[in-house]
């Protein structure tokens, strides 16, 4: 019983065949400049991605004010222009007019006291329409900064994207390769709200960050429960990060490669991190020889060692930024 017992135990905890990583591709199919490559591009893809969302919000925000000023505007220049009508009509009281017309000392303060309230309401009137204009005027510089700053995202996002797909060419992979599977229908997961910090890997006895164990979670909430692998030291890549999981295909570990129920099970986990990609913070997905980057889409990814492990046909790899 305590043998068979150990053994039920370590088919749970350990994979079934060889683990990615065990092969001598290093755990992620590709050479260690590949990797550097392809998580720098797609990393500073995802930063310009959200420096863009975040403008076009400024924008928003921006012109909102701008229209409100604009609607400000009109009363303000109103009670100026009537100000300056009345001025013309009936003559400007000023100190000498108040103290000619004056027929007592009394009356003479009388005047000089309404003078100065006119005044002081003059000057209120014209201060506030020159506060309207130089809101008008700051906020259409602020709206033309942040259209010259979503180019510059855009044209950083476009570099990014020519990064990723010139370090797969250079590597003979990264031709476009969508299949009838991709797109799938699957669960929305919950978008991460945690911090940067580290924290316990349940799959291993080292550490990862608290945006994978969340995207690691949230697929598990939603039905994938397949063996799970994270942190592991290796040369390159995410794993040794924290930031990358492997995700058996098989339900007791990693197998041969997928077939069947098993191919399908992947397809759909492959989806599922596409499709909450922006929830989950997604750096890219390897599944069954291709990788998929938010830059690029679905891309052929054929550079491991011939294996299930390293050609990804037995597991999704999930690297998520940090």
């Amino acid at each position: 019983m305590l043998v068979a017992a150990c053994g039920l135990a370590f088919a749970v905890a350990g994979p079934a065949a060889a683990a990615p990583g065990d092969t001598g591709d290093d755990g992620e199919g590709g050479s260690k400049t590949l990797i550097q490559q392809l998580e720098a591009a797609s990393k500073g893809y995802l930063e310009a991605k959200d420096a863009l969302a975040a403008s076009k919000k400024r924008q928003v925000e921006l012109t909102a004010r701008l229209k409100q000023l604009d609607t400000d505007l009109a009363p303000r220049q109103a009670a100026f222009d009537k100000i300056v009508q009345q001025s013309y009509m009936s003559g400007r009281l000023g100190p000498m007019s108040a103290l000619l017309t004056a027929d007592s000392a009394g009356g003479f303060l009388d005047r000089a006291e309404t003078l100065q309230t006119v005044a002081v309401k003059e000057k209120a009137v014209m201060a506030d329409l020159q506060a309207t204009r130089d809101g008008q005027a700051k906020a259409k510089l602020a709206i033309e900064a942040t259209i010259r700053d979503q180019q510059k995202q855009v044209n950083v996002m476009a570099k990014r994207k020519v990064q990723a797909e010139s370090a797969l060419k250079a590597a003979n992979a990264g031709q476009d390769d969508p299949q009838p599977s991709d797109g799938g229908s699957s669960k929305g997961a919950g978008a991460f709200q945690g911090g940067s910090g580290m924290v316990d890997d349940p799959t291993s006895g080292g550490r990862i960050t608290q945006r994978m164990l969340h995207a690691m979670r949230e697929a598990q909430a939603d039905g994938f429960t397949h063996y799970v692998h994270c942190f592991r030291e290796q040369n390159s890549g995410e794993h040794p990060k924290g930031r990358a999981c492997d995700f058996a295909a098989d339900k007791g570990g990693f197998g041969g490669v997928a077939t069947g129920s098993s191919k399908t099970y992947g397809n759909n986990l492959a989806n599922y991190f596409i499709n909450n990609s922006s929830k989950l913070g997604v750096l890219y997905v390897i599944w069954f020889r291709r990788i998929w980057l938010p830059s690029s889409g679905w891309k052929a990814y054929t550079r491991g060692n011939g294996d299930p492990s390293s050609d990804h046909t037995n597991h999704v790899h999930l690297s998520v930024r940090p």
